[in-house]
């Protein structure tokens, strides 16, 4: 438990931390330590809620004792309202750490006469602070008090007071107050409680309610200063503080799988950058959510947590369907791994879904967030403000490095690259999902349109749906155009015939060139053995010319030799 702890501007300013989500950040650190704040707005807007909040905030974060005073609900009406926020105001009056005082006022009692003045009022307020401690108070709602005094003198000199009172108490006060027609409050109170003025605000717009809270003033410190969607639920208030949104986020060279592998080959081989944003667009039934399927059961394997807002089908339905592509998504429910949002945007307003979206992301701690579709935020002329929403959705992912998956619905006969909502600048990497339409079939391509950060393929590629999930598969380009399914297979067929054809008759041809060079072969062999069986031939000739011509000479020699005649012998050549 922290106790007393005050936040401080640079310059001196004492703030007292709210605790509430989102108000202290928009407030630099909570409201004016010691001082009033005039909280007003229309009924039903939660200037109670807030306030009680306020207090038990205090009480349980800050060990700061509080008490509300109320003027229309009673202790136990205050108490019950509450309790459906999670707050034990029981116990906390039980231990002295809250105070509910309720004043009654009958506006027949009052007199409008000299003598009328806040001195008993001020007198229950000192006990009750005094009797705990407190550090706190809240006034419920002041309008109360001066309902049936029309003398604006007396109204006037007796706010004075009163907040002069109270600022001399040292206590950190709110004061709730009624809007006006022309002012923030019925009697002006803006004018009086001038150091801090925040103004809640619950409208409805194309039938979709919003509630925002704007703080109009704050005196001495700087705050932000657009309007604030903000949510009560059953942990009470939540406030999306729009201005921390910033482009300062890191980014990761981390790549995760698509789950689908030819997806990942075409993006460079390895997936999708961690902490992206990827967004699938297309026509009704191109397969939009099957890769939403595709990348949650990816990640869910890899043991990585998934929140999955489905905008226009119930968790059932997605795993029914899922389910006939092979694609069992249940198993991850039930081991926590994968968490479903099902709900419509219109049922409580863009900016209040948004801030829905925010708490369930910051509680539940995902690695990917599917939202399918972002298209479902249009609703009439709406398309600024789903823009605005979508930036600062994808702008928080980016912070705390989530990756972020989105599908969007693309009108039949529209531009495909058209979007209800233009948020393709603030996407890192598109899919565009189409229909191909040839020979009365209709088909689907997947094109990438752009990945930032990484080389990616520029090729279609027929997108196929099948019972062990999505295929890729090339398409057939060429003189025809671009052939999927049907035509392509036939195509294919026609392709194959021909190249059967081609290789039969290559293969024919390389058959009879092997005949001509095996019969030349044959032929040279022959040949050969002919010329080897006549060279034997005439060398024999030869060896035996050979040896007949030394015959004959030896034969001379010997009969010379015999005679004796050496005149012969000369004649005859005989050496």
């Amino acid at each position: 438990m922290n106790k007393n702890k005050t936040q401080v501007q640079p310059h001196g300013l004492l703030k007292s931390p709210t605790g509430i989500k989102g108000l202290d950040e928009i407030t630099g650190g909570g409201l004016p330590k010691g001082r009033p704040t005039l909280v007003c707005g229309n009924a039903g807007c939660g200037k109670t809620l807030l306030s009680m909040e306020f207090l038990v905030r205090g009480a349980i974060q800050f060990n700061e004792p509080g008490v509300f005073m109320a003027f229309e609900e009673t202790e136990k009406e205050l108490t019950t309202n509450v309790a459906s926020l999670g707050f034990d105001i029981k116990g906390l009056i039980a231990k002295k750490m809250i105070l509910i005082e309720h004043v009654h006022i009958e506006r027949s009692e009052i007199e409008e006469a000299g003598e009328y003045d806040l001195e008993g009022l001020l007198i229950r307020i000192n006990f009750a602070i005094d009797s705990i401690g407190a550090k706190r108070v809240v006034l419920d709602t002041i309008e109360s008090l001066f309902g049936g005094l029309p003398n604006v003198l007396i109204l006037r000199a007796e706010l004075r007071r009163l907040f002069r009172f109270l600022k001399e108490k040292g206590v950190t006060v709110i004061i709730t107050g009624e809007r006006g027609d022309e002012m923030l409050t019925r009697q002006g109170l803006e004018e009086y409680v001038s150091d801090c003025v925040i103004v809640l605000d619950h409208r409805v717009t194309e039938q979709a309610s919003t509630r925002r809270l704007r703080i109009v003033k704050y005196r001495g410190s700087s705050h932000g200063t657009n309007e604030y969607p903000f949510l009560i639920d059953e942990t009470g208030f939540s406030v999306l503080p729009i201005t921390s949104v910033g482009l300062t986020h890191t980014v990761s060279t981390e790549r995760i799988s698509s789950g689908i592998p030819r997806l990942d080959t075409m993006l460079s081989g390895k997936g999708y950058y961690r902490g992206s944003s990827i967004l699938a667009s297309g026509t009704a039934g191109t397969g939009k959510s099957s890769l939403s399927a595709h990348l949650t059961f990816a990640a869910c394997k890899r043991g990585e947590r998934v929140l999955y807002f489905a905008l226009e089908e119930s968790p059932s339905q997605i795993i029914r369907n899922m389910r006939s592509i092979g694609i069992n998504q249940e198993q991850w429910v039930k081991s926590g791994l994968l968490r479903f949002h099902s709900n419509r945007p219109t049922f409580i307003g863009l900016e209040s879904y948004l801030t829905m979206m925010h708490k369930a992301i910051i509680d539940f701690k995902p690695e990917v967030v599917i939202v399918d579709p972002i298209s479902s935020f249009i609703v009439g002329t709406n398309e600024f403000e789903a823009k605005s929403m979508i930036m600062r959705l994808v702008d928080f992912l980016k912070m705390n490095s989530i990756t972020g998956f989105f599908t969007a619905l693309t009108g039949v006969g529209s531009d495909l690259e058209g979007l209800q909502i233009n948020v393709s600048s603030l996407i890192d990497t598109w899919l565009l999902l189409r229909d191909i339409e040839i020979g009365g079939e209709r088909n689907r391509g997947l094109y990438i349109l752009k990945s930032r950060g990484m080389a990616h393929s520029n090729q279609i590629r027929e997108f196929i749906l099948t019972d062990h999930g999505v295929e890729l598969r090339d398409v057939y380009v060429g003189p025809d155009g671009v052939l999927t399914g049907s035509a392509r297979t036939a195509k294919e067929a026609i392709e194959n015939a021909e190249k059967l054809l081609r290789k039969q008759e290559i293969e024919r041809k390389q058959l009879a060139l092997e005949r001509k060079r095996k019969a030349l072969d044959f032929k040279i062999k022959e040949l050969q053995d002919e010329f080897e069986a006549e060279s034997l031939e005439a060398l024999k000739a030869i060896s035996i010319d050979t040896e007949l011509s030394k015959n004959f000479l030896q034969q001379q020699r010997n009969q010379a030799l015999s005679r004796k005649a050496d005149t012969d012998q000369k004649h005859a050549g005989i050496k």
